[in-house]
């Protein structure tokens, strides 16, 4: 009979408070997601690699606002840009902020359709 796997055991950080730091930085990715243009931005980005013109038509915003939102998530850590020729082509930086944008949207449409909220 095989041994059942036994989960890795928890890391340190995963059950210690979280250090002021902690608390300072990840209110601050809160903050830059507070804008509802750049928070549009970071969800194009969930779901691809994209340029500035191509983020100016999935937001509806103008290019020029793109990219200083762009500038401000480069800054801040959250988006990386690589060379494709002449054109900037931006990502994500992590998993962590893709599924915290995407939790935050699905949380805002149960508020928006009234579809009853998750355990």
């Amino acid at each position: 009979m095989p041994e059942r796997e036994q989960p890795a055991p928890a890391t340190k950080s995963q059950h210690d408070s979280p250090s002021g730091a902690q608390f300072a930085t990840a209110a601050s990715v809160f903050a830059l997601l507070a804008d509802p243009t750049r928070l549009h931005v970071l969800w194009a980005l969930a779901q691809g690699e994209s340029d500035v013109t191509g983020l100016a038509e999935r937001t509806g915003a103008a290019r020029t606002a793109v990219s200083q939102h762009l500038a401000k998530l480069r800054l801040a850590g959250l988006v990386q840009p690589r060379r494709e020729g002449r054109r900037a082509v931006y990502s994500l930086t992590d998993g962590h902020l893709r599924r915290l944008v995407v939790e935050a949207l699905s949380r805002a449409d149960h508020q928006v359709t009234g579809e009853p909220w998750h355990a």
